[in-house]
């Protein structure tokens, strides 16, 4: 460069902010700003650096580095996820498409994400309560842009949200379902309102040979399948593999037909989900 004396700081906006938006919140939050002001300016201000809220991977403990952090650099009396969720919303400033929710992550959190952040394309929920789960289709008929969704348990409404997501989600291609029971009116909802799909995560799930043999032949469009560690079929069953071959990724390790308890899976009753 022809003035190699130029500092960071004097770089263009426009420049520093692409460099930003590589990074994660903390470093936005409490490493970024406290360089200099055209920094702090450029992470505060531009959207683009606030467009995927990876929100699960900080501590939002009060007593965590982080939260201290934060809570010192800041001037603040009193940390709170709430809090923060508002701030990096706010900052997004509506371009946001990506958003992973931690365990901490309540419905009213949701309620704001529908209503600021309506770009989103990928979204990660924690588990949800049975008093939140009817509050959900309603939430993701407003995401008309979503491609991702992941449960970290099955709601027990998903036949519904299947529903909802086909008729307002028309990109919609990529679902995970984790640790939870997939009885047989589930994989029909698969079938039925989702058979585009071109990713499916049903890793640590009961889920019977039956019911899994329903969505290889259902869902014609899968590229990749993920069914390890599930109680309901071996990994080794041929028909499953044979059912399966067309899909490019099918991940099938460490299935089997009972749990470490010696459970058939017929015994398997409406309440059962499998714990590792």
């Amino acid at each position: 460069m022809a003035d190699g004396g130029r500092k960071w700081e004097g770089m263009d906006v426009d420049c520093l902010s692409i460099i930003f938006s590589k990074l994660s919140l903390d470093d936005l939050t409490v490493s970024i700003p406290f360089v200099c002001r055209s920094w702090s300016a450029a992470a505060a201000c531009d959207p683009l650096c606030w467009k995927f809220l990876n929100l699960r991977s900080l501590n939002f403990m009060p007593w965590s580095s982080f939260a201290r952090r934060f809570t010192d650099q800041n001037s603040v009396s009193r940390f709170s996820f709430a809090g923060f969720m508002k701030l990096a919303v706010r900052r997004s400033g509506g371009v946001a498409t990506e958003l992973q929710l931690p365990e901490l992550g309540s419905m009213e959190d949701l309620i704001l994400a529908s209503n600021k952040c309506p770009r989103l394309r990928t979204l990660i929920l924690p588990k949800l309560t049975s008093d939140n789960e009817a509050e959900i289709p309603n939430l993701l008929s407003k995401w008309k842009n979503l491609h991702h969704l992941q449960f970290e348990s099955k709601p027990s409404n998903f036949s519904h949200l299947a529903s909802v997501i086909s008729q307002n989600c028309k990109d919609f291609k990529e679902l995970s379902i984790h640790s939870s029971s997939i009885k047989k009116e589930d994989a029909s909802a698969i079938i039925k309102d989702l058979p585009e799909l071109r990713t499916l995560n049903l890793n640590r799930c009961f889920l019977s040979k039956e019911d899994l043999l329903m969505i290889l032949e259902g869902c014609r469009e899968l590229e990749r399948l993920n069914v390890k560690d599930c109680i309901g079929f071996e990994a080794e069953d041929e028909e499953v593999i044979r059912k399966g071959y067309r899909i490019r990724v099918l991940e099938l390790e460490g299935s089997k037909m009972e749990d470490e308890r010696g459970y058939e899976t017929d015994d398997c009753d409406d309440q059962y989900v499998h714990v590792i």
